[in-house]
Parts: structure tokens; sequence; C-alpha cells
């Protein structure tokens, strides 16, 4: 009886171990993991004191327009990115456009204005960027964002010919993808 009792408490003490573990575990698949900033360039740091609250993949359009220059020259000048912003596991959560603004889905929207740049690892994408914002609308998960940094981009470039006095005002898109991170001041 006694060899008994002790094998049904190992067992069960087993069991109890392996569903702590299991449960941990779960918690772990649940919890979402904290973000950590991108290694970047001094120049496009985010602020001392601020963290990553938000992580999106971006993928979609820089369009540009055909203006003439001060001195009659004509280049393709950004009008707008046109893009869907893509969370860690490839679901839409919103939306980037002219402004530049970024929106998700929960109603929160931020607009901001580049504060500085380096050039992109690979000089056919647009440069990357270092975002400060201007205004928040909505509430929700960018409400007290105040740094945005546009990192690991790929395309982007308006096209190196085609813009000249003949196609004034013509419009090109150029497809893009970049991983944008959103900074709050820490908690």
């Amino acid at each position: 009886m006694r060899r008994l009792l002790q094998a049904v408490t190992a067992v069960v003490g087993l069991g109890v171990l392996m569903f702590g573990a299991s449960l941990a575990s779960a918690q772990t698949k649940d919890t979402p993991q904290k973000e950590v900033a991108p290694d970047v360039p001094d120049s496009i740091q985010a602020p001392t004191g601020e963290e990553v609250v938000l992580y999106a993949h971006a993928t979609g359009s820089q369009i540009y327009t055909c203006q003439a220059a001060a001195d009659g020259k004509f280049s393709w000048t950004l009008k707008a990115p046109e893009a869907e912003l893509y969370d860690r596991k490839d679901k839409v959560i919103g939306e980037h456009s002219a402004g530049p603004t970024w929106k998700l889905k929960d109603g929160s929207e931020v607009t901001g204005k580049a504060a500085a740049h380096v050039d992109s690892l690979d000089s056919g994408s647009v440069p990357w960027l270092l975002v400060k914002v201007v205004s928040h609308a909505g509430n929700g998960l960018l409400n007290n964002v105040t740094t945005i940094q546009r990192v690991r981009t790929h395309g982007g470039q308006p096209p190196a010919e085609g813009c000249d006095a003949a196609h004034r005002e013509a419009e090109t898109k150029s497809s893009y993808s970049a991983d944008y991170y959103f900074y709050a001041p820490a908690k």
C-alpha cells in the first residue's frame, strides 16, 4: 500500500509539474514579446527615455509627381506614400499615407515630420528616417507615440528618367517595403 501511495504521489506530482510547465508555455505564447529597437546609426536613433511600443512592416508604393524646380529643371518629387501596415503575424493593422500619416485599425493616427535620414544600405531604396510626431488623432496604440523610425527599406526610389517638360505633373509609383518602429516615453 505504501508503494502504491508513493507511486500515485509521484504521478500526481509529475502531472502538476507538467501542467505548470505547459501553463507557463501558454502564457509566454499569449503574452506579446516586447519589441527591441533596431540597430541604426546615431543620427536616426530614438531619443533616450523612449521605448518601442509598436512594430509594423509596410508594403506599398512611394508616389512621385514630375515637377519643375525653381531653376526650371524637372525631377520626380515625392507626393505621398501609399502602403498597408502589417504586424509580425502578417495581419493588416493599418495604413500609411500622405502627411506622412500612419493610421491603425484601432482608430489611432499620427502624422509626422522627418527629423533626420541616412542612406539605405541598398542604393536603390529610399532612405532610413527618424520622424517626429507632430499630431495625434483617435484613441488606440498610437496615442503616446512621439517618434517613428523607418528602417530596412527596399525599393521606393523614383525612376531615373521620364520627368521632363513633356511629362509635367505626371505621376509614377515605385514599389517599396520598410519596417516602422513606433516609440513612446518609457513607463
